[in-house]
């Protein structure tokens, strides 16, 4: 990644493209290269980055990313400030064990300062929305419209500090991760964050999104047929909904348009394929409804950041 241009203190950054993207695409908006622990294929719902990073003092533009965003201070001292686009500098001074949590529909600006060592070093946590859809039912009923989270900046908990630490433990210290450990670990955190940091407001700021039972049916029906063309008709349909009230209400629900949201599934079903079978890159890709090699490693890529054999071979 290109280090970030210098910007005039009294300057907004403009962000580039659609403003929310996936948890997969992050790593090419910050500093430097994290580890990526993707839990595949069994779990499609839960991402782990951990990165080091140094003093920032220059703006970062980060986007907004469809997947509630934990992250983790593991170890080091920083001094971090955010804000919105054109708002004021918030900062908080962070140490191991602290915790942000964003669920931000808006791209917002971060620049940090290390105090007293040359890194720090973060642990990232996406959430996916099947996995928070199903918490969501489990806990508030199964007719719940779609939540959001508060925004907490550089706070404590101790079961979220415990949780965090305990996936990255099974993920990084032992030899064969147990994708089952790691799910348990996802479901009860995501439980607790919805007990406990829970946005009120959120069910208001949503009563023009797709309804959660509507939202599954769409998203099963997606994945039915991740090999045929992308039908907004047969979608809306399935939704009871005119196809321009259903793309609007989609992406109130999820953040993405039906289209991105079916490529999204697409990938998902190909990281799975190329990690867990031998199957050929060209045949990945005709069954997610590629028919040119080309055309789907150039979508593989732009989602998810390499091409479609440099993820099999890492």
């Amino acid at each position: 990644m290109e280090p970030p241009v210098h910007q005039p203190e009294n300057e907004v950054l403009k962000p580039k493209g659609a403003q929310r993207i996936t948890a997969e695409s992050m790593p090419h908006h910050l500093p430097g290269t994290p580890q990526v622990y993707a839990l595949l294929p069994q779990m499609q719902d839960v991402m782990v980055q951990l990165f080091s990073h140094h003093s920032t003092v220059e703006p970062i533009l980060v986007p907004a990313v469809v997947e509630p965003l934990l992250v983790l201070v593991l170890a080091g001292t920083a001094r971090v400030e955010e804000r919105s686009l054109g708002g004021e500098w918030k900062a908080v001074n962070v140490q191991a064990g602290d915790f942000f949590l964003t669920n931000t529909s808006e791209p917002y600006e971060m620049r940090w300062q290390t105090m007293g060592c040359d890194t720090f070093e973060v642990m990232h946590l996406y959430l996916g929305l099947p996995l928070i859809d199903r918490a969501v039912r489990d806990l508030l009923g199964e007719h719940t419209d779609p939540v959001t989270f508060l925004e907490i900046s550089g706070a404590q908990d101790e079961r979220v500090n415990f949780m965090l630490d305990q996936l990255r433990f099974e993920l990084t210290e032992e030899r064969t991760p147990s994708l089952l450990f790691v799910h348990s670990l996802a479901q009860a955190l995501t439980v607790h964050l919805l007990r406990r940091y829970l946005d009120p407001q959120s069910t208001t700021r949503r009563s023009n999104a797709l309804q959660a039972y509507k939202l599954r049916r769409v998203i099963d029906a997606m994945n039915e047929r991740l090999a045929d063309d992308f039908r907004l008709a047969h979608l809306a349909h399935i939704a009871d909904l005119s196809e321009y009230h259903f793309s609007r209400m989609f992406k109130r629900a999820t953040g993405l348009s039906p289209s991105q949201y079916f490529i999204r599934l697409r990938m998902s079903r190909a990281r799975h394929l190329l990690l867990e079978t031998n199957r050929s890159i060209i045949d990945v890709g005709l069954e997610v409804g590629y028919s040119s090699p080309g055309h789907f490693s150039q979508v593989f890529r732009r989602e998810v950041g390499v091409t479609p054999s440099a993820y099999r071979q890492a």
